[in-house]
């Protein structure tokens, strides 16, 4: 059997290395040819020199030379900067292209891995959320597949694998965060380490924030509405705090279907690097005696970034690329004590409110867009 050869865009992140993992454990059939990093040097370095990609990317100019020096015995070639990535990924040996880039960063070298036919293996959802249309438009017409990695769209996709019958409703889970009982008034305090400790799943800085205001339920939301052609009317979140079913489908008939397992990255990361061909481990399995399952209807007064999001794809146009452009920011400040958690959604409607709406954007709209939103939110920090 050939090797699958695979891009990671994101490789020091942690769904990155959790697909490192995944191609360490699996190496007569997965191959690491390109990985791409941008502030961790060290570790991108680590990885060059434990797979022996064909290429290596540094996004962060500043960080090439270091990268560059420290692997110059190993016949690997390493480029730099954004347009290095979008290029790097039309490289006709490569099968697979794993997007897991945080935030829009990783909408161009997306959309140039579709435009060369490849295999997506979508793990940032910002893509869809920025530029959903107009991505799914480029996958049908260049031929390219997208298989979701998020555990959720994931879920959804191996719900739907041999069916035939129309959706009538993607019950789409959320674990709730770690602040899913914490009083509104106690929410006025919320510290920066509280909000990093997520009680099943261990994410990046930037998705972990996102899971604890609910926001990354709402991009989860509107990347299924891309992925699987539904309304979001047809679209219900379920609080599951176990994190044990990763989401449901139910059909016109009342059956749902539900894709369950331990919660785990390296599972639906492994899903689509097989091409939905299951690839063995010896992870731990559920253990249906030692978990009870609950569930809760999401609280939007206390997490209102839903509600946005809900907002955001009803209006559509540009709304949701201003939508992520706003939260980056308001996470990043959150991160650097610049703003407080309760603030998040205060940024994040006010940039909205005031941002121009274009009802059908091209790209350079969406680059447009994003730049201005990212201004206006940073100037909002200094009021």
């Amino acid at each position: 059997m050939n090797k699958k050869r695979i891009a990671i865009l994101g490789s020091t992140g942690s769904i990155g290395t959790q697909a490192l993992d995944v191609i360490r454990n699996n190496k007569e059939t997965l191959e690491a040819y390109l990985i791409t990093g941008r502030n961790n040097a060290d570790l991108l370095i680590e990885q060059a020199r434990e797979f022996h990609p064909e290429v290596v990317v540094v996004a962060q100019e500043t960080n090439y030379l270091k990268v560059k020096e420290a692997l110059k015995d190993l016949p690997i070639k390493v480029w730099c900067g954004a347009e290095a990535i979008a290029e790097a990924v039309t490289i006709d040996e490569i099968d697979i292209v794993l997007t897991a880039m945080v935030g829009y960063a990783g909408l161009v070298p997306t959309l140039s891995a579709i435009k060369s036919g490849k295999i997506i293996a979508l793990a940032n959802k910002e893509t869809l959320v920025v530029a959903g249309e107009l991505v799914i438009k480029e996958a049908r017409k260049y031929n390219a597949t997208i298989i979701p990695v998020d555990s959720e769209h994931s879920a959804i996709f191996q719900c739907l694998v041999g069916e035939f019958n129309p959706i009538e409703k993607i019950l789409l889970t959320a674990s709730g965060g770690p602040f899913l009982h914490t009083s509104k008034q106690d929410m006025a305090v919320i510290t920066k380490e509280q909000a990093l400790k997520h009680p099943n799943w261990t994410m990046g800085a930037k998705v972990t924030i996102d899971s604890a205001t609910l926001m990354n339920k709402g991009f989860e939301m509107i990347e299924a509405r891309w992925l699987f052609d539904c309304r979001p009317e047809q679209i219900q979140v379920v609080v599951h705090p176990e994190s044990i079913i990763h989401s449901m489908v139910q059909f016109q008939d009342g059956s749902i279907k539900a894709q369950l397992g331990i919660p785990d990255m390296r599972l639906p990361i492994s899903y689509a690097l097989g091409l939905t061909k299951r690839i063995s481990n010896d992870y731990p399995r559920v253990d249906f005696f030692g978990h009870k399952l609950t569930f809760f209807e999401p609280d939007t007064t206390r997490f209102p970034n839903l509600t946005f999001a809900y907002d955001a794809i009803a209006k559509g146009g540009n709304t949701p690329c201003v939508l992520n452009a706003a939260n980056e920011v308001a996470v990043d400040a959150f991160l650097h004590d610049k703003l407080s958690f309760c603030d998040i959604p205060n940024l994040i409607e006010k940039t909205i409110d005031q941002m121009p709406y274009i009802i059908n954007p091209k790209l350079q709209d969406f680059m447009n867009t994003d730049q201005e939103s990212r201004a206006f939110a940073t100037s909002l920090l200094r009021k």
